[in-house]
């Protein structure tokens, strides 16, 4: 492919996607047609503009960035989606592809990382880090040979946001704070997360989610 590759960047946060553009814009074939911080605004540039490849980071400040991962599979299949994250657990990197990303990246990741990935989807192949790999393979055999369903998969992208950060100690206070959610919008999760695990008291589910971030983080 000798042709100019078009990026739209899809981050709510203008200091990082101008370090994404400056990484990408060192390869002489690639250019930033275009970014955007809501899907709505993405979806509406895209009216008029065409673009190779969206990067999108996966947690938007109110929204879920693989939502627009799979609208672009659904409305512009020619649209190749890198989803961008700084979460490393093998669930939203799973959540990622399900959605119809051909790659997940997490943005603590060297700048070469990224152009790996750009490179390999642009090939039609599928990216993601080899310990990644190594870890999403290594759970599918644990898994099937359990032949059980994690009840954490049945989580929303925001409630394991959720999960991970009372996980790390945080209380409802300061999740709230760091989600710029309000804390009745944060024990709203938390209800449904303790709901969809079948977890009886706040305690409890403060047990089951060190224990998650435990067995998920490296």
């Amino acid at each position: 492919m000798n042709h100019t590759v078009r990026f739209l960047l899809v981050d709510d946060h203008p200091l990082f996607r101008q370090g994404l553009a400056s990484v990408i814009e060192n390869v002489r074939r690639y250019k930033v047609t275009a970014e955007a911080t809501t899907i709505a605004q993405a979806l509406s540039l895209l009216e008029s503009i065409t673009v190779d490849v969206a990067l999108v980071d996966i947690s938007l400040q109110q929204e879920n960035g693989l939502e627009l991962v799979k609208t672009l599979k659904s409305t512009h299949p020619e649209i190749s989606s890198i989803v961008v994250s700084m979460y490393d657990e093998i669930i939203y990197a799973s959540s990622a592809l399900k959605a119809g990303a051909k790659g997940y990246v997490m943005k603590q990741e060297a700048a070469s990382s990224l152009l790996d990935a750009i490179e390999h989807v642009l090939k039609g192949k599928i990216y993601l880090s080899k310990d990644m790999r190594e870890r999403m393979l290594d759970t599918m055999l644990l898994q099937d040979s359990r032949e059980e369903i994690d009840p954490v998969k049945l989580l929303s992208i925001r409630e394991m946001e959720v999960l991970r950060l009372l996980g790390q100690g945080f209380g409802v206070s300061e999740i709230a704070q760091n989600l710029n959610l309000s804390v009745k919008t944060i024990n709203v999760y938390r209800d449904n997360i303790r709901h969809k695990l079948s977890i009886g008291d706040a305690g409890s589910l403060r047990r089951f989610a060190i224990q998650w971030v435990k067995s998920n983080e490296r």
